[in-house]
């Protein structure tokens, strides 16, 4: 590898370790029941939060509620990865590089 080759693989892994400590700032969130549970994660999939509308905590509900949490903590991983898709795509020009995203 030459010395420019080098250079810019320094230079990559710089912005990528910058744009991977932006991403854990970053915070998505998603809901579903109308908002009877909502759930909050950062960019990189991790959760940060799980609210439940007191209206939905009844002995009669239990499995509704454990769809609403179920849902809502799927879409609000998948809208984390579409964020951190989007925001580490420009710096790996399109690659799929395995543990980015």
């Amino acid at each position: 590898m030459n010395k420019f080759m080098l250079q810019q693989a320094q230079k990559l892994q710089a912005q990528l370790m910058k744009a991977q400590e932006e991403l854990k700032d970053l915070s998505i969130e998603a809901s579903s029941g109308g908002g009877a549970v909502t759930v909050t994660v950062n960019g990189q999939q991790e959760i940060q939060s799980v609210k439940i509308s007191p209206e939905v905590v009844s002995q009669e509900d239990v499995e509704l509620l454990e769809d609403l949490v179920l849902t809502a903590v799927s879409e609000a991983i998948a809208k984390s990865r579409e964020a951190a898709a989007e925001h580490l795509g420009g710096l790996t020009g399109g690659l799929n590089i395995p543990g980015l995203t």
